[in-house]
């Protein structure tokens, strides 16, 4: 495989052993640095992939046991073959470089028939995941997050955190889009959520969640729909969710998310998902980053066992 990674302090929880693609079907990777803007610090993401893989550190001996949150053994004996390849190189001013490296490892990994599972990273990095998988369109984007991300641009910048659904948008591959999550305030503004609208992305808040269960989104999907899962860690409620720039009330919660991860592997083809924006220094405890690392570990079951 042509990219640059880095070898991870730990394989996430799953993978066997392999740092490449032979024999893969599922392929992790790590991008710690998307595209910066100027005068915003983007490197306190950067330490997030191989947070994500330590969470989970201990439980390598256990999976073989049986895993309530999936109702069956997390992997099962004839499960699909799990490979970590590490962390690309990226560096945190980049962002031409970054893009570049992302969107060829996510090519790569399609090429190579596995499925591309992204540890960010800050919320630019989905911009060119998405761009990756363009031979895997048309592609319904299900975004977890508290915010749409539907600037045009922000401090110049129109690749940058608060322009990744706008970009998704403009993707000749991707034709449906939908938030789930959304709440509180953050940088969009009544331009931006008229153009989502005017676009057709459909935007499920956290209230309609509460209220009317996450079977309001599954419902959208037809079967066998091409699905890229994007979860951002502040769609989470901030109760269990701390480790994150902006925590907001009123979030989802774990059962939520993990209903909608289950949903979309039985319900559609799932094709790619990423998580980003975890923020290490915000978990002294830990607990944030075992909560975030199950949820991909359950993404990473799913997909395995279907």
């Amino acid at each position: 495989m042509p990219q640059d990674f880095t070898a991870p302090p730990t394989q996430f929880f799953g993978a066997r052993g392999k740092s490449d693609l032979t024999g893969a079907d599922i392929a992790i990777f790590g991008a710690p640095h998307g595209t910066p803007y100027t005068g915003i610090d983007n490197t306190p993401y950067a330490r997030a992939p191989d947070a994500l893989r330590n969470a989970l550190r201990d439980d390598r001996d256990w999976e073989d046991h049986w895993d309530f949150d999936c109702d069956a053994p997390f992997l099962a004996d004839d499960a699909r073959i799990i490979t970590d390849l590490g962390n690309l190189k990226t560096t945190s001013a980049d962002g031409v470089g970054n893009r570049d490296k992302i969107r060829a490892a996510t090519q790569d990994i399609i090429s190579a028939g596995c499925i591309p599972i992204l540890l960010g990273g800050d919320d630019s990095v989905p911009i060119p995941f998405f761009e990756g998988l363009a031979d895997r369109g048309p592609l319904t984007v299900v975004q977890v997050d508290a915010h749409i991300d539907w600037r045009h641009e922000r401090c110049g910048e129109p690749l940058g955190f608060s322009s990744t659904m706008r970009r998704a948008s403009e993707m000749p591959h991707i034709d449906n889009i939908i938030h789930v999550g959304i709440r509180g305030i953050g940088s969009a503004r009544r331009e931006e959520v008229e153009a989502a609208r005017a676009w057709g992305a459909q935007i499920v808040t956290a209230h309609t969640i509460h209220r009317e269960g996450m079977q309001t989104v599954l419902d959208q999907l037809a079967p066998n729909t091409n699905v890229v899962l994007t979860i951002d860690c502040d769609g989470l409620d901030a109760g269990i969710m701390p480790a994150v720039m902006a925590p907001t009330p009123g979030g989802l919660t774990y059962d939520q998310i993990l209903e909608l991860v289950h949903g979309l592997v039985a319900r559609t083809n799932l094709v790619a998902c990423d998580m980003i924006e975890f923020v290490p220094e915000r978990d002294p405890t830990g607990t944030a980053g075992i909560t975030a690392a199950r949820i991909m570990a359950n993404v990473v079951g799913a997909l395995a066992r279907a």
